[in-house]
């Protein structure tokens, strides 16, 4: 695809004067379950370490023979589980609460990687179209100063640095690439009518990465 400086190279991507590309999406969190399924995987490993600690500490004691009866298999195991599946729920619901059950996300990509950028809960899609129009060179203006504001007053950021990416994973029904580090995990989300421009970008610039899908 034609990269046009200043302009659109997708329906909602633009490619700004700066280098970088740009784009907000807007995730529904009552529609699109990725986050929580993220909080689950979370909680998934919690359980993983609980087990694992609980058949080392009956290894170390020399007696594992009643692990699984006594342990892994009663009811009485079931309950962290299921405690921390209830919170799970309700740390969701409490956040899409807090965000109006939409998530909105700024992304900035280049040849080198890319950040995902969580806008405030005050941001309007409005206000973010006016800078993405501003940012993309249809309006003057300093375009590594705007970008460094839209930093500063972001209620959060990831970044991800694509020469030490070492999976890149296509999740292209909830609208995710996820792109992971040894140490640090992005989540990268763009619309159907994006996706596919985002994923071939970024699975040619990991070029030490496993790619899955």
């Amino acid at each position: 695809m034609e990269q046009i400086e200043g302009q659109k190279v997708t329906e909602n991507i633009y490619y700004c004067p700066d280098g970088k590309y740009r784009w907000i999406y807007e995730l529904n969190m009552l529609k699109n379950p990725v986050i929580l399924m993220t909080i689950w995987k979370i909680f998934g490993i919690l359980i993983l370490v609980q087990i694992v600690l609980s058949f080392l500490l009956e290894v170390f004691e020399g007696d594992i023979s009643t692990w699984f009866t006594e342990y892994l298999l009663t009811p009485g195991f079931l309950i962290v589980p299921g405690i921390l599946f209830t919170l799970s729920l309700i740390s969701y619901v409490i956040i899409g609460f807090i965000y109006g059950w939409q998530y909105i996300v700024l992304f900035e990509m280049d040849h080198h990687g890319v950040y995902h950028i969580q806008m405030p809960k005050q941001f309007e899609k409005a206000q973010g179209l006016a800078w993405l129009t501003a940012m993309a060179g249809l309006a003057t203006g300093n375009f590594t100063t705007a970008g460094s504001g839209i930093l500063a007053a972001s209620k959060n950021t990831s970044s991800t640095n694509f020469e030490f990416v070492r999976k890149v994973i296509k999740k292209k029904n909830f609208h995710c690439i996820k792109v992971n580090e040894l140490m640090e995990k992005n989540q990268i989300y763009a619309a159907d009518e994006d996706f596919e421009f985002v994923w071939e970008f970024i699975t040619q610039q990991c070029t030490k990465a496993k790619i899955i899908g």
